[in-house]
């Protein structure tokens, strides 16, 4: 029999996604016997972050501030608009160099089983934002599932109804994958490719 707080550890590292019991313990052992300065950072940085991290007031990405570093960059390419589905698909296409203007998070798809509709992941603020008139093209770039084209679908209703590009991305995304898993190489080329939908 294991110590409760060995137990307790454990049990707090399968709310990762992707770990398991066996997962959780492997980490655990390993950060308790080799890597105790690491299991501190770690405390501190997750303490650091749940304290400090909100959501963009503009595109609802993580931000230390009301508005994340993308938004507030001026150099940024103000009339274009990248929806995704997650901060980790901004993440994704960040790292893909081939993109430089501002982002919409979604923080989810429509999916009306699960209960997310239009209000749930923020349409109604990605229409004031289209309202405004200072966006030329929007880019579709939510996963490629139903539920994902089914919203793609639903903003570009949206963006047509104001005269707004929309594009979706193109070659490269597997059918039924999530953004964050495309390797840069694939999205770069990906988003050079895109079209309207």
């Amino acid at each position: 029999m294991s110590a409760a707080s060995l137990d307790a550890l454990i049990g707090a590292l399968t709310c990762l996604p992707g770990v398991g019991r066996k997962s959780a313990q492997r980490l655990a052992l390993h950060l308790l016997q080799h890597d105790r300065d690491g299991a501190e950072r770690i405390v501190e940085s997750l303490r650091e972050a749940l304290r400090r991290l909100r959501h963009c007031r503009q595109c609802r990405n993580f931000a230390d501030d009301e508005l994340c570093s993308i938004c507030a960059d001026p150099a940024r390419d103000q009339a274009t608009l990248c929806v995704v589905e997650t901060p980790a698909d901004v993440l994704a296409v960040e790292a893909s160099g081939a993109y430089r203007g501002r982002y919409f998070v979604l923080l989810g798809k429509l999916s009306p089983l699960d209960g997310m509709g239009p209000e749930q992941i923020g349409l109604d603020l990605l229409e004031q934002q289209l309202e405004e008139g200072r966006i030329r093209e929007i880019i579709l770039a939510t996963g490629a599932t139903v539920e994902g084209d089914i919203t793609a679908q639903y903003i570009a209703d949206l963006a047509a109804a104001r005269d707004i590009t929309a594009t979706r991305l193109a070659r490269g995304i597997p059918l039924g994958g999530e953004l964050e898993f495309v390797d840069s190489g694939t999205l770069s080329r990906a988003l050079a490719a895109r079209r309207p939908d």
